[in-house]
């Protein structure tokens, strides 16, 4: 009998280490179909990734196509733009500081930047901080600089710096490229093939033509277009360098609120013989460089117009 009741004992102590195994064996399954691709940062968006019925289902069902780019895009741009517009109107007010002296009435280009971050909804407590900030002689002025590269698919991109530190900016900008599987490119290789435009964001779904047309003759520019802004809910119009002010300026007085009003490089042609798994790979890169502090934004070549 005690034998026996031995037996029993062990074999019940066995069949809970069996059970225990089997537990965590279903549970290291679970995370590697399902929650793996989180943990790794495979899975950055919620709309470049569709997961259905996790608990019915073990597999991630994902959106494919460059509509399903452009909406990650956009939703991308979104969460970090509020954040690089602060820094920009920061870094910007130092330089136009050190440049002309913190008196608006006398530095015309430092009063035209405050409005402009104040129309934009950057606190006055950050305007404050950084008109001091660029009172102080310990403070660095900062620079503008770009870095060209090639991304997947033959994609070009061009990253836009403005820093107060230039070696740091180029160690991390070119660490990441290479991390990301970006290629470095010389000066003027990609850069060639875009153009220098003012990019103007207004909050509005869209603008009548005929309206637009009427602000552009009031602000006397020529050279103009319109397309939907990397936000919901926002209008982006491109124009020419001279004219990015004088068109600023009239859609405020048209009553349109601008959120934002930024230098940028256009492509001249884009590139559409890309896949769709390079367009998320170069995707991942711009993520990766925009949240690096030094670098004010990244632009690209990539063509991201529905597939029918």
């Amino acid at each position: 009998r005690r034998r026996l009741s031995l037996i029993i004992r062990v074999d019940r102590v066995i069949g809970l280490i069996l059970v225990s195994m089997r537990q965590k064996l279903f549970l290291l399954i679970s995370f590697n179909i399902i929650l793996r691709p989180f943990a790794l940062g495979l899975v950055p968006l919620k709309d470049q990734f569709r997961v259905k019925n996790l608990g019915k289902r073990r597999d991630a069902v994902i959106m494919m196509g460059r509509r399903a780019a452009k909406n990650a895009a956009r939703k991308g741009k979104s969460d970090m733009a509020k954040a690089k517009l602060y820094a920009r109107a920061g870094k910007k007010i130092v330089m136009a500081v050190k440049a002309g002296g913190p008196d608006q009435i006398a530095n015309t280009q430092l009063a035209q930047i405050i409005r402009d971050a104040k129309s934009a909804g950057v606190p006055v407590a950050n305007i404050e901080r950084a008109v001091k900030a660029g009172s102080a002689t310990e403070t660095a002025d900062f620079k503008e600089s770009t870095f060209e590269a090639y991304g997947h698919g033959g994609a070009g991109l061009i990253v836009n710096v403005l820093t107060d530190n230039a070696n740091r900016a180029s160690a991390d900008v070119q660490s990441t490229i290479r991390k990301r599987g970006l290629k470095l490119a010389s000066p003027g290789s990609v850069l060639f093939n875009f153009e220098r435009k003012g990019k103007i964001t207004v909050k509005a779904d869209t603008i009548d033509d005929d309206k637009l047309l009427e602000i552009a003759v009031e602000a006397e520019v020529d050279d103009y277009c319109s397309e939907p802004g990397d936000e919901d809910g926002t209008t982006t119009i491109l124009t020419d360098l001279p004219g990015l002010s004088n068109m600023q300026d009239a859609l405020s007085d048209a009553g349109f609120q601008v959120l934002d009003a930024n230098l940028a490089y256009v492509p001249l042609t884009t590139v559409s013989s890309i896949t769709d798994d390079d367009i998320q790979s170069n995707f991942a890169a711009i993520y990766a460089l925009e949240a690096l502090d030094d670098v004010d934004s990244v632009d690209h070549n990539m063509d991201l117009d529905d597939e029918e």
